[in-house]
């Protein structure tokens, strides 16, 4: 059938995916639901790829993409590699730094062979430097970016966080980086070499705590459920289960006073931010002291009535049951190859005039093998002396 762009945005643009795991995916994830070419290129065997192609994580990771096994252990592969290079718009690899120098596809090769290209790779831990040769993982990076330091209760030890942020970031940025490559290529004819890892991703997310110690000198600590600076912020026990609130600013926290009406609150041990910071635990206990008396529903009602933050806390199931949720159509309908009928997690951004869709579900592995190479002026004989000869 051939290329169908899921939107109109990048559908000029031809992209060559040699990423695996997580990372990569997720950055080519949003090329092509945006609408851009991707050529999926998959090893002959596919033990690194993160997971059983049939699996809920594949299958939301590889939507919109076609696939093309090649064999770039082979100088014939890596020959008909650079051939698709020598056209493309983009290249995304997420191999540790000194894969691709080894297979002879690294961004200067492919730069000699076409200037317009914007190559993207994302590393553990960056392309040079004393770490860049250990393997990132997306646990490892959440460790050593500081972000297991601040997560979890206090005195409890480090906690990760509940999905591969790391991962998911650096992938992120990695498409940001693209998208200003195109950019850029607009003024300049030239591309460039895109580069981010999950060690900076995670240090980039780590936002307001990261500058607390580069302009203040305070190490940031665990606070559990409690926001480390807006108080009182975090999670409170009702009647029948738990919810969020988020008293942010002093305006807010009068609103909120009054809305409990509880005359100890008006104590000055908890008059501005700082006093409620200092008396934080004795704060929080009359917090929950109040909303026990009262279901879930009936303070998040009451609070938001009031323009106090305020919310629930739901399980997975729960999100995709809500009203709110279903409005916003993120779960998207697919028909996967494997599954049938199912659903995945669609594009978090709404354009006016423009749509992502779910054109294709994941490929199976070398698919759209023959179509591609036609693409690219192959011939059929080409094609079938590639396969016999086990290159693609």
């Amino acid at each position: 059938m051939g290329f169908e762009p899921a939107s109109d945005i990048l559908s000029n643009y031809t992209v060559l995916d040699l990423t695996r795991v997580r990372s990569g995916p997720t950055c080519v994830r949003q090329l092509a639901d945006w609408g851009a070419n991707v050529i999926k290129i998959e090893a002959p065997t596919a033990s690194d790829m993160g997971g059983k192609r049939d699996g809920s994580d594949f299958q939301n990771l590889h939507r919109n993409k076609r696939s093309l096994v090649l064999n770039l252990k082979s100088e014939e592969g890596v020959e008909v590699f650079l051939r698709l290079a020598a056209k493309a718009d983009v290249i995304v690899e997420n191999y540790r730094p000194d894969v691709k120098f080894r297979l002879g596809i690294d961004y200067e090769t492919i730069k000699a062979l076409n200037p317009k290209i914007v190559y993207a790779s994302i590393s553990g831990f960056g392309q040079d430097g004393p770490l860049a040769k250990r393997p990132g993982f997306d646990q490892i990076a959440q460790g050593m970016g500081g972000l297991m330091s601040i997560t979890g209760e206090p005195g409890k030890g480090p906690m990760r966080v509940g999905i591969p942020i790391a991962d998911l970031t650096a992938g992120g940025f990695a498409a940001q980086g693209v998208l200003l490559g195109l950019l850029r290529r607009e003024h300049t004819g030239e591309g460039q070499w895109v580069q981010t890892s999950l060690l900076q991703a995670q240090i980039a997310m780590l936002d307001f705590q990261a500058t607390r110690w580069l302009m203040d000198g305070e190490v940031p600590a665990q606070a559990g459920n409690d926001h480390p600076t807006s108080i009182p912020t975090g999670v409170f026990e009702t009647s029948d289960g738990f919810i969020n609130i988020a008293v942010a600013g002093q305006h807010i926290w009068l609103r909120f006073k009054e809305t409990l009406a509880d005359p100890r609150m008006d104590s000055d041990k908890f008059a501005d931010g700082k006093a409620r910071s200092d008396n934080r635990k004795a704060l929080n206990a009359l917090i929950n002291e109040n909303f026990c008396t009262q279901s879930s529903a009936y303070w998040i009602e009451k609070m938001n009535e009031v323009g106090v933050p305020c919310g629930e806390i739901n399980t997975i199931d729960k999100v995709f049951e809500s009203p709110q949720v279903q409005h916003l159509g993120i779960a998207r309908d697919m028909v996967s190859t494997e599954r049938g009928p199912t659903q995945i997690v669609g594009q978090p951004i709404m354009m006016s005039s423009s749509k992502s869709e779910i054109r294709k579900p994941p490929p199976l592995a070398g698919e759209h093998s023959e179509e591609i190479l036609e693409e690219f002026g192959y011939s059929k004989e080409d094609i079938t002396a590639l396969s016999e000869k086990g290159v693609i």
